[in-house]
């Protein structure tokens, strides 16, 4: 029973040590990888970030795991990610295939229900949204946006042209 709760002091020492040295790593090659690492998360985003948790558990855990060896494996999968960013930022194509466009959910006051239903997303979301900025009726919101990072951005107002914040946006009428 006392393996259960207690190995040994030297597996004690071995977490705080590795831990503390993977965690050091980590946040080092975070710091250099820079400000895209951590900023909110799309689903790429989302696959390194559990990759590299993944990652820290297991050299933390696994004693067959050698330090030097997720940190490595950070490495990586920063490296990756940069990669991926450096290539999404030059070529259309790069950044489609990693990153979902913003979607319209509402606009002028209406519901878009064909993009509510893709999305996944229900009236009582849009109208909690509505609440968290202040706006009482949806007939004040000119425009729902779900981002690519799964957050709902409300526009009071909406103008049309190539300066317009909806620009971008899939499902705005034509």
């Amino acid at each position: 029973m006392e393996q259960f709760f207690f190995s040994s002091w030297t597996s004690v020492v071995r977490t705080i040590v590795i831990g503390t040295l993977a965690y050091a790593s980590l946040i080092l090659l975070l710091r250099i990888s820079g400000k895209r690492t951590l900023s909110k998360m799309n689903a790429f985003d989302f696959v390194v970030t559990v990759a590299m948790g993944s990652t820290l558990a297991s050299v933390l855990l696994n004693k067959s795991v050698p330090l030097i060896d997720g940190i490595l494996a950070f490495a990586l999968l920063i490296g990756l990610q940069f990669a991926i960013t450096w290539l999404a930022v030059r070529y259309k194509a790069v950044s489609r295939l990693v990153k979902a466009e913003p979607t319209l959910l509402v606009y002028q006051g209406q519901y878009q229900q064909e993009a509510m239903r893709v999305e996944r997303v229900t009236e009582g979301e849009i109208l909690a949204g509505l609440r968290e900025r202040g706006i009482s009726s949806l007939m004040e919101a000119a425009a729902v946006i779900l981002e690519t990072d799964g957050t709902l951005n409300v526009l009071k107002q909406a103008p049309s042209g190539p300066q317009s914040a909806l620009t971008p946006v899939t499902g705005l009428p034509k």
